[in-house]
Formats: C-alpha cells, structure tokens, sequence
C-alpha cells in the first residue's frame, strides 16, 4: 500500500516535516515518487520512522539514531553494539541530570532567598549578573 507523506506521517506518529528532515539526514531512504513528483512511502518506511520516533523519545541524537538504524537493518549485527550505544547514552543521560539536578538546587536555593514582594533587591537576577 502506498501512501502519501501525509498519511506516513499520521500512521508513523511523525509530523510531514520531520519525515523530509530524516530523508534529508539520511535516517530514511529516498522514497519513490509519483509522476507528479510526490512522494509515495510504503509499510517499511513507516516502520522505519516509528523506530526513528520511538529512539527520538528516548532522547537519542540523530548520530545514534543513524547507528542504530544501521544496526536495526543488519541481521548480521551485534547485540553488542548496541548495547555500547544504549550504556553511552545512558551515560549521558546520567550527567545531564548531575548537571540539571545542580541548575534546581542553585535555583531553590535563590528563590529561598528571593523575598518576592515590591523590594528591588532581587538575589535571582544578582547572580545572573555576578561574572
């Protein structure tokens, strides 16, 4: 069955523009075309952008995306190898949470100090302001 980019982007839970994004990346084959020039996806490329979407909501670069995709389509591959891209990102995710978990506490403990009423004194904006 082919469809439109519409309806691949509906069936796929991907918006039209992120479907010409990844094409655009290379995430997702060139697709063929009607005569008129549109472009026609079948099953594989909706499954192909379900995979895309589902690693996007797992917050993995396109990098990764692309790696796993490569992997994802090579039968010979190595579970290994994606375990190695799973465990990097899981690393990463870790340290950004380190690091956003430091931005709340900092941010707590100004707006503790803050006393929010019609003073001009604001320790918020003197710290944003301190080099």
């Amino acid at each position: 069955m082919n469809m439109n980019i519409g309806q691949a982007a509906a069936r796929s839970g991907v918006s039209a523009k992120m479907v010409r994004h990844y094409e655009s990346l290379g995430l997702l084959p060139r697709v063929a075309r009607t005569e008129a020039g549109y472009r026609q996806y079948s099953e594989t490329e909706v499954h192909t952008l379900r995979f895309i979407r589902r690693a996007r909501d797992l917050g993995f670069s396109m990098i990764e995306i692309g790696e796993l995709l490569k992997l994802w389509q090579n039968r010979r591959r190595a579970s290994a190898d994606v375990r190695r891209i799973a465990e990097r990102h899981v690393a990463d995710l870790d340290r950004r949470i380190a690091e956003m978990s430091s931005m709340k506490r900092t941010l707590q403990h100004l707006i503790h100090g803050c006393h929010g009423d019609e003073r001009p004194e604001c320790p918020i904006l003197d710290e944003l302001a301190h080099e």
